[in-house]
């Protein structure tokens, strides 16, 4: 029996324990390790990416974070799935941080073999917090009944619309995600978009994205990318994220025509466009039509994105829904000013003409104007991007650390006391 039946099977289909306070004994993740006079936290992280991307990045920080924290001791623990014959780089990633893991095998979408396969992972793991981390698994750990044997933490981070299977796991949120013990989202719109999805206010928490600051590139580096791009000294525009269509990067392509149409011979500038996604093929072929192909470059996905934010005048975020991007504090850290749309989380953390310049979504002649306003103005792009930093301070890896450990202290202790 296959999840295309899914909704006949909107109910638990196991026998769970009740929810208890663990304060003992059980087995350890690290098994063959002694047991302290008070054990660890454990905690279970499910993740559905394939790639160090947009979700999975708050999770490697707060992993970082435990590995070095002495206190509380936290055992961490992640389940990846994983289809067959298909790449998964994120494997190979959370190997190298020595986190232990489980993979879940899926023959196809919607395949009801992963509920024995979780089940089995939890019985042997016994984990005090379940931490999902998108909608897949949200209805996967409500459906097999695993929320009512530990205390499950939801992670919120807005949705895409580009596959149908997607788009039914977002509808499957509004049965979900009310039985988490707490929703954790990362800005105050998509908290309110959540309420209406039937998430009690009181289950609902804001905790924005974290970024670790990384050392700058050094000038030999951007000078070695410049000569791989053939940018040689020509002013860079530089977007990234998934070519999903919530991105906008179709707006950006237009927005970039219309700087070409408007300046003329005296247009010199390139957009890099760095990531994948199922749009990327229609992107390309957009910009054929505009005739930009000697103007933009398609990177595709890159494990390491410091080099391209050092060879970048402006960052542009032209999204349609946003949340917390990590591109953008990304941007921040690395001094690169920002042209951003005015949706979602954005207007929470960013002021126009403050930290950023903000234009309406899909308004091409904001955007374009935008653009060339900090490419001709330079002392702007300087300021915005100084403001732009005190922003990333409010954003450290450490502060997130404590914010989520302070949530599983709450629903342990709201278990303890049930």
């Amino acid at each position: 029996m296959d999840l295309e039946s899914t909704p006949a099977l909107l109910k638990p289909v196991m026998q769970p324990q009740p929810l208890q306070a663990k304060h003992g004994g059980g087995e350890a993740f690290n098994a063959g390790s002694s047991m302290p006079e008070k054990r660890s936290l454990r905690v279970l992280v499910f993740l559905e990416a394939s790639t160090v991307a947009g979700a999975v990045k708050p999770v490697l920080e707060f992993a970082q974070e435990a590995a070095s924290a002495s206190r509380p001791p936290i055992d961490l623990a992640m389940v990846l799935y994983q289809r067959a014959q298909q790449p998964s780089p994120l494997i190979d990633v959370v190997r190298q941080h020595g986190i232990p893991l489980e993979v879940i095998v899926e023959r196809r979408a919607f395949d009801s073999h992963v509920l024995p396969q979780l089940r089995g992972v939890a019985q042997r793991l016994h984990p005090d917090v379940l931490w999902t981390n998108n909608t897949k698994s949200h209805f996967l750990v409500a459906l097999s009944g695993l929320h009512q044997t530990a205390a499950w933490i939801a992670f919120h981070h807005g949705y895409t619309r580009e596959a149908w299977r997607t788009r039914i796991y977002n509808e499957l949120d509004r049965w979900s995600l009310p039985r988490a013990r707490r929703v954790v989202t990362v800005c105050n719109d998509f908290a309110r978009q959540l309420r209406r999805k039937g998430v009690r206010g009181d289950r609902l928490h804001v905790l924005r994205n974290p970024i670790r600051v990384s050392a700058p590139i050094a000038d030999a580096e951007k000078a070695r990318l410049r000569d791989e791009l053939g940018l040689n000294d020509r002013p860079v525009l530089l977007s990234v994220g998934r070519l999903s269509a919530e991105k906008g990067h179709a707006d950006l392509l237009r927005a970039v025509a219309q700087m070409r149409a408007d300046q003329g011979a005296a247009f010199r500038s390139r957009l890099l466009i760095v990531g994948d996604g199922p749009e990327r093929r229609n992107l390309e072929s957009l910009c054929s039509t505009l005739k930009l192909d000697d103007v933009v470059q398609f990177t595709g996905y890159q494990a390491d994105v410091r080099r391209h934010y050092g060879v970048a005048d402006v960052f542009v975020l032209p999204s349609h829904s946003e949340g917390s991007p990590n591109v953008l504090l990304e941007a921040m850290a690395a001094g690169v000013p920002i042209v951003a749309t005015a949706v979602g989380g954005l207007p929470e953390v960013l002021s126009n003409e403050v930290n950023a310049l903000l234009v309406r979504k899909q308004n091409i002649g904001e955007l374009a104007g935008a653009m060339t306003r900090l490419l001709h103005e330079p002392q702007l792009g300087q300021q915005l991007a100084e403001k732009g930093r005190e922003v990333v301070a409010q954003h450290d890896p450490q502060s997130y650390f404590r914010g989520v450990v302070g949530l599983f202290q709450e629903v342990m202790g709201e278990a303890a006391a049930a």
